[in-house]
């Protein structure tokens, strides 16, 4: 089958949107479109049409026509189709199936149709693969989004505290001159000495100013940048090569200078004063309660299991403390192999009879404002599974052939969960260029500096519970593709717990709507 070109046209013979996959002249597929409205009959329940050297395969959308250019040695079966996938992705990507809304969304229309056809030939996809090939949703470039956000939030974060420091600094200094320093004359000797160079204040001095616990030593320790425990002298000696320098740049930070360039007044500060760390945008729900489970499996080749362990826990965060007098009620799957450990705080008699968790004193609320997840109020703990309730199983077949090994992986997911994220690591022996990917379910990455082929799956549901992935590389051990190394989430745990209801404790206005995050993700995942 050959297709030469893929179009959608109005009855009238106007050209909305025309995809060409073979080397053909602007004229040629203008006349060949154009014929095509003089051809189509009235009344007839065809949907092909045979020219003299070619055969339109047409479908009608409303006041348009789908169409296919194909010569006459194309499979008509593959023709049709192919152009009932193209007629399930054109309402996809079409806004409105208009003259207008063809137009809109012309280019998102040639992405499609160059995943469905390449190079005239039809490819083996779905429509919902189509859709996220489209999207071009990238892990690493989420990664790279997260991490600039954090450094601008600490940037941002470092600015508003150097903004207070001068105001701290400005309403000190505009009261020492206005009687500050007369005030430390008047309760005894005393001299007060700046130095331009580090902006420290040292203060000596006799009678009541000195150790009499007025409380001026501690102030002229926060006002020195100089580390404390510094013997006290009346003259700071200036350090050496503190002056001017010519011909000497001052190192700037490009996250400062972009922001500058959009309009944001950046104080420069140096790396020691303020210690910011990185940390994750705080959260913005009054009350969330976190569901996060951590997976530890170690698979033997022959498929054996090794070792499995799966370690829970339910987290509190709450920003304000009139929302944190409250008893929080769960409900747990009811797994057997799993416990249940609450922290100390909690009433464990209460939660073994009702399933509620609340602290023993009634009276006291929740910690808030905690980093992180929270405080932890429940862990359990699952170990020793039997096989079939691995949620993925990955079988891996090296054999080496001649100057070559293939090497077979395949999957297996279990139908208890949804897992996102999957990307297998098989490491290679050190090649020259990349592998030869024969056949895969997904996409694959070849990392060259670290010798790794990553086979990934963006989500494995009841549609793909399978799938493999054959490759080849030059002859070597067989043992060279192992440990693989296996990542994914899914949003369903094995414990089954979440969190029903929260429960007040005092009187007054209802709580606030509660966010429930529930999460299980690998912590070490190996096939060995």
């Amino acid at each position: 089958m050959v297709v030469l070109a893929a179009s959608v046209i109005s009855k009238s013979g106007k050209v909305l949107v025309s995809r060409q996959f073979v080397d053909m002249t602007r004229y040629r597929i203008e006349g060949l479109l154009a014929a095509f409205p003089k051809l189509v009959g009235t009344g007839k329940q065809h949907t092909f049409i045979e020219a003299e050297n070619v055969r339109y395969v047409y479908q009608p959308i409303e006041a348009l026509y789908l169409l296919l250019v194909t010569n006459k040695q194309s499979n008509i079966l593959e023709d049709l189709e192919t152009l009932r996938l193209l007629s399930k992705l054109v309402p996809e990507f079409a806004l409105s199936l208009d003259e207008e809304g063809i137009c809109k969304a012309a280019f998102e229309l040639l992405f499609a149709f160059d995943e469905v056809i390449s190079l005239g030939h039809r490819e083996i996809v779905t429509v919902a693969q189509v859709k996220q090939y489209c999207e071009m949703e990238s892990h690493e470039e989420k990664l790279h989004k997260l991490v600039i956000d954090s450094k601008v939030s600490d940037v941002k974060e470092l600015m508003k505290r150097r903004a207070i420091e001068i105001d701290k600094s400005k309403m000190e200094k505009n009261r020492g001159d206005k009687g500050g320093f007369m005030s430390l004359q008047s309760m005894g000797s005393g001299r007060i000495e700046s130095n331009s160079s580090d902006a420290a204040i040292s203060i000596s001095g006799s009678g009541f100013g000195s150790g009499s616990g007025f409380g001026l030593n501690p102030d002229a320790d926060s006002y020195s940048s100089k580390p404390k425990g510094r013997p006290p002298s009346a003259a700071t000696v200036p350090p050496k090569g503190s002056g001017m320098q010519l011909g000497k740049m001052q190192k700037t930070n490009p996250l400062l200078e972009s922001l500058r360039a959009e309009g944001e007044v950046v104080e420069e500060v140096q790396p020691t004063s303020i210690k910011s760390k990185s940390a994750a945008p705080p959260p913005t729900d009054p009350i969330t309660l976190t569901v996060e489970e951590k997976l530890n499996v170690t698979l033997k080749r022959d498929g054996a299991l090794s070792q499995f362990d799966v370690q829970g826990q339910l987290s509190l965060q709450i920003l304000e403390e009139k929302d944190a007098y409250i008893q929080v009620q769960v409900e747990s799957g009811g797994n057997p192999g799993i416990t249940f450990k609450t922290h100390p705080n909690i009433n464990k008699e209460f939660f073994a009879s009702e399933n509620i968790l609340g602290l023993k004193d009634p009276n006291r609320p929740f910690p808030t404002g905690q980093s992180g997840d929270g405080v932890g109020l429940l862990k359990w703990r699952m170990q020793g599974a039997e096989e079939s309730a691995l949620p993925l199983t990955i079988n891996c077949w090296p054999s080496v052939s001649g100057n070559e090994t293939y090497v077979s992986i395949e999957y297996e997911a279990s139908s208890l969960f949804d897992l996102q994220g999957v990307v297998i690591s098989v490491p290679l022996p050190a090649l020259r260029e990349a592998p030869n990917v024969k056949q895969i379910d997904g996409e694959w990455r070849y990392d060259s500096r670290n010798s790794i082929l990553e086979w990934s799956v963006m989500l494995i549901d009841n549609s793909n519970r399978s799938g493999s992935m054959e490759f080849v590389v030059p002859a070597t051990n067989t043992s060279n593709f192992f440990p693989i190394s296996v990542r994914f989430s899914a949003t369903s745990t094995y414990s089954g717990l979440k969190v029903v209801n929260l429960l007040p404790l005092k009187p007054g206005p209802p709580l606030p709507k509660f966010t429930q995050r529930i999460l299980l993700h690998t912590e070490n995942y190996q096939v060995v």
